[in-house]
Parts: C-alpha cells; structure tokens; sequence
C-alpha cells in the first residue's frame, strides 16, 4: 500500500475486525470452554499478526489490537440491571489477558523484511 488515503482505510477496516473478532472471541470461548478459548486466541493472534503484515507497520497490529480491546472492554462492562457476557471466570481472564500476550508477542518479533532493491 503506498497511498495515505488506502493505508488509512486499511487501519479503520482492521478497527472494525477487531471489534469483531473481539465479540466473536467473547462468545465463543465461554461457549466452547476450553477448544473455545484456543479457537478465540489463536483467532485474535492471527488477526494482530496479519493486521501488521498486511499494512507493513506495527499501525495495523494497533489498529485491530485497538478494536478488539474496546469490544471486550464494552461486553466485559455490563449493563446497569447486572446483564454482562463476561461471568468473570478464569476462562474470561485467559482471553482476556492471552489476547493482550498475543498483542505484545506479535509487537515484539523482529522487523518486518524491507524490499530492497
């Protein structure tokens, strides 16, 4: 992507999957404790890294890391007559903080590789 305007699109598109996958995860890792909880960090970790290979910069890991701790934030919250998605198992924790080790694991590798010419 070598245009501002693409590369700006391409971090709100991660923002919305992020937000999505951070749903997506929430449910199904209480639905399917523990194949669920794999299956939702093993989602979230593909999206972070692939968020960063796709745009070529950490910005893309940010983008769709950002859009997935909002989402989990907001259903972790509740509502004022004490509905929430998150129970507070140890199941919700894992995710929760497996979610934010995979942001950080994914922020941490080493560069990406340049094309030289």
């Amino acid at each position: 992507m070598t245009s501002p305007a693409a590369r700006y699109v391409a971090y709100a598109g991660l923002l919305v999957l992020g937000a999505v996958t951070g749903t997506a995860g929430a449910l199904v890792q209480a639905a399917w404790l523990p194949l669920g909880l794999l299956l939702a960090l093993l989602g979230t970790a593909a999206l972070f890294y692939g968020g960063m290979r796709a745009t070529g910069n950490q910005v893309g890991l940010a983008a769709a890391g950002g859009g997935w701790l909002l989402a989990v934030i907001v259903l972790s919250l509740g509502r004022p007559e004490g509905d929430g998605l998150f129970g507070g198992g140890l199941g919700e924790l894992l995710f929760l903080f497996g979610g934010m080790g995979a942001a950080v694991a994914c922020a941490t590798v080493s560069r990406l590789p340049q094309n030289t010419p």
